[in-house]
């Protein structure tokens, strides 16, 4: 469950880093409001995951999936540039994700 959790927590993560830009600097009061509630959400699931995952395992994979979706979505929705050198760096937050996972004692 706690490894749910953490997935859950990234996926948030994700859904908050792209709540930040609409927020135009905190001064539209509704994005605003959704940005603070998605980054708290993400948080409080972080914390109960780190309950049962070690805390550097854990912060890794959250910031790992985090990072991957908001490049994702950057390239996908936002149309940013797909570079090797992107796809290569993305394929290497993967890897380490999967080798931080893998190597858990919880």
């Amino acid at each position: 469950m706690s490894w749910v959790l953490l997935v859950l927590a990234g996926v948030i993560e994700v859904a908050w880093s792209q709540s930040i830009k609409p927020t135009e600097g905190f001064t539209r009061p509704l994005p605003t409001a959704l940005c603070f509630a998605l980054a708290a959400a993400a948080v409080y699931l972080l914390s109960l995951a780190m309950q049962r995952i070690p805390v550097g395992t854990a912060y890794v994979v959250f910031t790992g999936i985090g990072a991957v979706g908001a490049v994702a979505i950057g390239i996908l929705v936002h149309h940013e540039p797909a570079t090797t050198s992107r796809l290569v760096a993305l394929g290497l937050i993967v890897g380490g994700i999967a080798l931080a996972k893998a190597t858990a004692t919880a």
